[in-house]
């Protein structure tokens, strides 16, 4: 097949002024270059299309693949990652991973506890500070974490995201409001172990990869798997495949809540146990990173046996499944 791929690339976005931590979900050159060696490597012709401007301009040429290989994260808005696959389905191309839907709503990491909260899936109890009006209106008891309600790669997330009274509340509240303009999530604080799943497929052929618990030592910021420790990962974290009661619990939970929101072909959900050491729902990945070497699914897959190439055609073969290609 020809297989166009969709992406952003972090080193375009540095030289136009925006900051390390703004561009922290982009990708790099030698993710870009590893994937199309995934794909040539399955026998697929891959083609590097690029961000949505590159993406646009192209489709507005004639140009046309068999499949998109979609891993844009946008730059701005509530729908930043819903904007390549809207534009690739007003054109009828079929594409990777999940559907404009899903993906606006995961990015919004209320609105996805929400979701799954009515569906009976365990997460911690929360509130949206949306301005610095409503800080005092947070009814939850001590102690809280808080986050950008719509940012991935820890950003925003540090050692003082814990929070253990008033006033740091509204100390960390006005700063995130500040400086990412958009809603902060303030939840109750998990203390408990962290694990990430791996998932394959959509609806009844989704599938555990693995679950990996995520150990911070002694290192790194305590309490948060934040930026600074994603971003150092190699001195401040270490990963284990588990698979004791605990995990085998956080993995239905996780496929539970995979299915529940409509996801697709692969992706991440983050668990973090209670006080009660009971699994909860911490946020889900539709479009997980896909560094080899970085990215936790990939770190995951490589831990149960699974090669990158053998992961990236996987993939492949579960949008080609959904389209009927």
């Amino acid at each position: 097949m020809k297989i166009g791929m969709t992406y952003d690339l972090r080193q375009d976005y540095l030289a136009l002024g925006y900051s390390c931590e703004q561009t922290a979900e982009f990708d790099k050159p030698d993710t870009i270059a590893a994937l199309a060696a995934a794909l040539a490597a399955g026998g697929h012709e891959a083609v590097p299309v690029g961000n949505i401007g590159q993406l646009t301009r192209q489709l507005a040429a004639g140009e046309r693949w068999d499949l998109v290989f979609n891993i844009a994260e946008g730059l701005a808005g509530f729908g930043r990652e819903a904007q390549v696959p809207a534009l690739l389905e007003a054109f009828a191309i079929p594409y990777t991973f999940s559907d404009p839907l899903v993906l606006c709503l995961c990015l919004h990491k209320a609105m996805t506890k929400r979701v799954l909260r009515d569906q009976g899936i365990a997460t911690a109890d929360f509130a949206v500070v949306a301005d610095p009006g409503q800080i005092g209106d947070v009814g939850l008891a001590y102690p809280l974490f808080a986050k950008p309600v719509a940012e991935g790669t820890g950003k925003g997330i540090a050692a003082a995201s814990r929070i253990d009274g008033p006033a740091a509340l509204d100390r960390i509240c006005r700063d995130l409001l500040t400086r990412f303009g958009q809603p902060v999530l303030v939840e109750r604080f998990l203390p408990g172990r962290e694990f990430t799943v791996g998932i394959l497929g959509a609806g009844a052929r989704a599938r555990s990869l693995g679950v990996m618990e995520v150990v911070l030592n002694d290192r790194a910021e305590a309490g948060a798997y934040s930026y600074e420790n994603k971003q150092r990962y190699e001195d401040r974290v270490l990963y284990h495949l588990v698979d004791d009661p605990m995990a085998l619990q956080a993995e239905a939970l996780a496929l539970d809540a995979w299915k529940a929101l409509g996801c697709r072909d692969a992706g991440r959900i983050d668990i973090r146990a209670d006080d009660n050491q009971t699994p909860c729902f911490i946020e889900v990945n539709p479009l997980a990173g896909l560094h080899p070497v970085d990215s936790d699914l990939c770190i995951l897959a490589g831990k149960k046996g699974l090669a990158y190439n053998r992961l990236i055609l996987a993939i492949v073969d579960e949008a080609r499944h959904r389209y009927g290609i």
